[in-house]
């Protein structure tokens, strides 16, 4: 589907002149009487008219993933050359995780294992060591990705009593680093997580949270219906599928594609485009 042009009447979100691409596709998560209810289709709104179309389904439970979803990039493979160039791990084991991910790149390790191993690579050291390294790596060398608008959606949100999850594959030292700026709490927090051993990591992972994994860690922990959830990849469809609303927010055209036959909403966040 082509991207929507917008005017400044389709940029109003208290106006009833909204373009024909945004009523049919909001018929399915929107009431509204300036809508016309005849079709479903996927839609490209912007900043001010995505906010509004989740705030007004008010979801009482809502699971967001975050890399490339709440901000721009990928925090877990950044943060894994970052830390290899550091040594936080041995020459070891930086040797072969380096060609492990040399393996991952080019099909042979799954996308599961290989976010699994990059937790577990850090055997032997202390929790609460990595979690300084992770916030260190956040605040200092990935900064200022946040999407704005997500950050305002997320804030909305937790002013509406929504139950709010993130959801990731990536560690999740990272992922509690980040949603500092989220205001999500650490029990809130669903990401690749290793077993502690007297506060030692260990090799044995609780969860990674990945594909099916991410509804199965929803599922096992939240216990509840997820009526809104927000995805960028692939790895996101499961999630996005067991939610009464799927939003595609800087997908993939992959997920695009995907969302496009679902009749999923698409955003893409002001400063990214279409790939």
């Amino acid at each position: 589907m082509m991207n929507t042009q917008w005017n400044e009447e389709t940029r109003d979100p208290e106006s009833c002149k909204v373009a024909p691409s945004i009523a049919h596709s909001l018929s399915r998560t929107v009431s509204s009487k300036c809508m016309d209810y005849s079709r479903t289709e996927a839609i490209y709104p912007t900043a001010i008219q995505f906010i509004e179309s989740v705030l007004q389904l008010a979801p009482r439970v809502a699971a967001f993933d975050c890399d490339g979803t709440l901000w721009s990039g990928d925090a877990g493979e950044t943060f894994f050359g970052w830390e290899l160039k550091r040594g936080v791990v041995s020459q070891e084991v930086g040797r072969a995780m380096r060609a492990r991910y040399a393996e991952y790149k080019v099909g042979n390790v799954s996308e599961e294992d290989m976010c699994g191993e990059m937790v577990t690579m850090h055997k032997g050291l202390s929790d609460s060591a990595m979690m300084e390294t992770a916030t260190e790596f956040m605040t200092s060398h990935f900064p200022g990705r946040m999407f704005s608008e997500m950050k305002q959606l997320v804030q909305q949100l937790h002013g509406q009593g929504c139950e709010i999850w993130a959801v990731s594959s990536s560690n999740e030292w990272l992922i509690r680093a980040g949603m500092k700026e989220f205001d999500i709490p650490e029990n809130r927090i669903l990401a690749a997580k290793a077993e502690l051993d007297h506060g030692i990591v260990t090799d044995k992972l609780v969860r990674v949270p990945s594909g099916p994994g991410k509804p199965k860690a929803l599922r096992e922990v939240v216990g509840k219906e997820i009526h809104a959830a927000f995805g960028n990849s692939r790895w996101d469809v499961d999630m996005l599928a067991m939610a009464t609303h799927a939003f595609a927010v800087n997908p993939n055209p992959d997920l695009e594609a995907t969302a496009q036959e679902h009749g999923w909403t698409i955003y893409f966040p002001d400063g990214t485009s279409r790939r």
